[in-house]
């Protein structure tokens, strides 16, 4: 009989309690050897009692805010051989040393993909119908008025979406767009054009993916290459009343650039993430009529945190039989992650 593997929590303050409801809580105690009132926010000078778990720890089951696994950690911690992240992208915690070990590592990145495409997905279709826009207007000049003919031009019939990067989540928005009458392209050096018509778009380059496109939506990994991967000429190359959206990283677009195109209307923008994090409390982003500005709510939020959970606990139950996780994460992955 394989023996019950012991785990350890490692995250943000109060995540665990959103994260594992009390069914699932009971699920996760009947998988492994864990005490889920225990979780550890930090694992460098932990406390005496995450000092002890840890020591024992043959899996480790993070989330946002979980600490970084430095050599050191990973010392205290000679039993480890696992990781499952119950989120997204793994760099935040996952060092050259746990390759090092060998460890095995799995994330819920593609559950955690499924409400950024679906908030995507949303962007781009009142992006094609010009709705911030319009809603602004008719809150100004609350008359009736020829919106038919304002409107002239806008629509959702083949219309040119450009999605650039065709990371887990992209590849999801392509999915989640084929039911609809609008042509897809992308741009991804790593994809070539028979791997894009698979996907259901055509492979272009980024400059012309800019000027074709109505709506260009940003879905490639935080990288040294593709800092202001979206910069002043690809801005530039967008159509008159386009729309881009970016809810990967706030750094693949030069906001030095963005921001004179949005403050003089020639360009829509539908932010969810921007650099620095926060803009600052004077900058123009909050208040103009063509953005629309969220603070990072794409991904998982409120019930949504639980497909997360779900998946977790699927993978620590393969883990548990001894089977391989059903979605492991390799050095290479994080090349195509956020």
């Amino acid at each position: 009989m394989t023996p019950t593997p012991t785990a350890l929590l490692a995250m943000g303050p109060g995540i665990a309690d959103r994260l594992f409801t009390p069914v699932r809580r009971a699920r996760l105690t009947a998988l492994v050897d864990t005490d889920p009132a225990l979780v550890a926010h930090r694992l460098t000078g932990p406390t005496p009692e995450v000092a002890r778990a840890l020591a024992g720890a043959e899996l480790l089951i993070t989330c946002w805010g979980a600490p970084p696994l430095t050599a050191d950690v990973l010392a205290a911690a000679p039993r480890l051989r696992a990781v499952v992240h119950a989120a997204g992208s793994v760099k935040h915690h996952i060092t050259p040393a746990c390759w090092e070990r060998g460890l095995q590592i799995t994330s819920a990145a593609g559950a955690n993909a499924l409400p950024v495409a679906e908030y995507t997905l949303a962007a781009i279709l009142f992006a094609g119908k010009n709705v911030l826009p319009a809603a602004h207007r008719y809150r100004h000049l609350r008359v009736p008025h020829d919106w038919r003919a304002e409107l002239d031009g806008h629509g959702n019939y083949r219309r040119c979406v450009g999605i650039v990067g065709a990371s887990r989540i992209g590849r999801r928005v392509i999915e989640l767009l084929r039911p609809f009458d609008l042509d897809v392209l992308l741009f991804d050096p790593y994809v070539d054009a028979g791997a894009a018509a698979r996907l259901g778009a055509e492979k272009v380059e980024l400059e012309e993916l800019c000027a074709r496109s109505r709506v260009v939506s940003v879905h490639a990994p935080e990288l040294p290459a593709t800092r202001h991967l979206i910069g002043a000429a690809q801005l530039a190359a967008m159509a008159d009343g386009a729309t881009l959206i970016n809810t990967s990283r706030g750094s693949l677009i030069d906001g030095d650039a963005l921001l004179p195109e949005l403050v003089s209307g020639r360009l829509n923008a539908v932010l969810d993430v921007t650099e620095p994090e926060v803009p600052s409390a004077g900058s123009p982003l909050y208040d103009l009529p063509n953005v629309l500005l969220t603070p990072h709510v794409a991904g998982s939020l409120g019930d949504e945190i639980h497909r997360l959970a779900d998946f977790a606990l699927e993978e620590i139950a393969r883990y548990a039989q001894g089977l391989p996780f059903a979605d492991p994460v390799t050095p290479d992955d994080l090349t195509r992650m956020a």
